[in-house]
């Protein structure tokens, strides 16, 4: 189900709990701003999904709200994830979905980093 991507921010969503270690992954990186692990349900050869650590519900509220030195360390650790999984050489894709008509499904930050292949148009066209 989609959410509005405004908040509040929800303690008790699924990525909250994946911060908490109260419920697993299958973790690639982690420094002190963000947390990389592997998507349940992949949409591509590699599908990760990079996460802040702080209660952020967007990329709007991320944007607005955390102090430099998060956002200097998550956009940071996004690249090195992709440089890590060995990416650069072809190409990845970076997407982050904020609010109902993008699609978030999940009411903390993340981006979604996909690659290992080629992965067609940016967006379904109909």
């Amino acid at each position: 189900m989609a959410v509005s991507g405004r908040g509040p921010y929800d303690p008790q969503n699924v990525f909250a709990k994946i911060l908490r270690g109260e419920i697993p992954c299958r973790k690639v990186y982690e420094n002190e701003y963000a947390l990389a692990f592997h998507d349940i349900a992949p949409q591509a050869p590699v599908h990760v999904l990079v996460i802040p650590k702080g209660p952020y519900v967007s990329y709007a509220d991320f944007s607005q709200t955390a102090a430099d030195p998060e956002i200097a360390g998550f956009t940071r650790a996004v690249g090195h994830v992709a440089a890590l999984l060995g990416l650069e050489e072809n190409g990845y894709r970076l997407l982050a979905n904020m609010g109902v008509a993008a699609g978030q499904e999940v009411p903390h930050f993340h981006v979604h980093l996909f690659g290992g292949a080629a992965l067609g148009p940016m967006l379904h066209r109909s």
